[in-house]
């Protein structure tokens, strides 16, 4: 149990690196947003999935961000009039945000969060009414294991089928756009039996997965054409998800003809978001990326 608790406390602490710096950027601005906290988009053992809302005070643009909650694929809860602060950026510009929990590590594994933010794919679009958005201008979007999981939504996404169950299980787990930050792409040399694996990783208990599962649920392994349009920011000096991850990827997606765009911020860390000029960058080029993907897309 001690050693659980260890690693629990090592997982949050790489997850939480940079809310202080991110909370810098909500200070600079200001804004606040209309909360629905604990929206359920499914369950699972009994438990509910939920995800918190967060809708911008003026006019909508009608596109949204789901915004995986994931360090160590480790969802973390947090107080949705905290973490609002973090999306103020976003928020002014008309975007709703879904804050998306998945099941943690380390009692779930990656495959499961994969399909639990493909649930919450599909619940966002079967209620796209309700919350103001259109079905064709979602967005993903995480760091670090969010970053992955965002990925894997932009490299996997389908369509809906008429056999599948669950809440919305009929309606496609497709996005439109991707911004992923300091992203593992290829999870055949994370897992603790490669032997390309770091001795940190030792401290994810979801990296202790079999080879074939590593290779499912690797975005780079399935990079296609229709692949959702990303953007993956990377820290040149990272030394816990190398920036070749970002290169690999980026040159998948330049091979099938995806859009994409890859930045490496010079310096930069795993935790991406330290410095003020790399914050700035970060929020400017994820803003135009959605702007241009997600608010200049024409109705399907």
């Amino acid at each position: 149990m001690r050693n659980h608790r260890l690693v629990l406390i090592v997982v949050l602490a790489v997850a939480l690196a940079s809310l202080p710096a991110l909370l810098c950027v909500a200070a600079e601005s200001g804004t606040s947003s209309k909360i629905e906290p604990d929206v359920v988009y499914g369950h699972k053992d009994g438990l509910a999935m939920t995800m918190d809302v967060l809708r911008p005070e003026g006019e909508a643009n009608r596109a949204g961000i789901l915004f995986m909650v994931s360090g160590g694929w480790y969802s973390r809860w947090a107080p949705p009039e905290r973490m609002q602060l973090l999306f103020v950026p976003y928020l002014n510009k008309g975007y709703t945000v879904f804050l998306v929990r998945h099941g943690s590590s380390p009692r779930y594994s990656i495959p499961e969060a994969v399909a639990d933010v493909r649930q919450a794919v599909r619940f966002v679009r079967k209620n796209a009414d309700r919350f103001g958005v259109d079905v064709d201008r979602l967005g993903a979007m995480g760091m670090s294991a969010g970053g992955h999981l965002a990925l894997m939504l932009g490299t996997t996404g389908e369509d809906g089928a008429p056999g599948l169950l669950g809440v919305g299980a009929k309606d496609s787990s497709r996005v439109a756009a991707v911004v992923a930050l300091v992203p593992p792409t290829d999870l055949r040399v994370a897992v603790w039996s490669a032997s390309e694996s770091l001795p940190a990783y030792r401290r994810f208990p979801a990296l202790d997965l079999p080879m074939e599962k590593a290779k499912e649920n690797s975005p780079l392994v399935h990079v296609t054409p229709d692949d959702a349009p990303a953007l993956v920011i990377m820290g040149e000096k990272d030394d816990l998800v190398s920036p070749k991850h970002g290169q690999r990827i980026d040159a998948a997606f330049d091979e099938k003809h995806v859009a994409h765009k890859l930045i490496i911020l010079p310096g930069a860390t795993h935790n991406l978001m330290k410095k003020k000029e790399n914050r700035a960058t970060v929020v400017r080029e994820a803003l135009d990326w959605f702007d241009k993907h997600l608010l200049q897309r024409p109705k399907q």
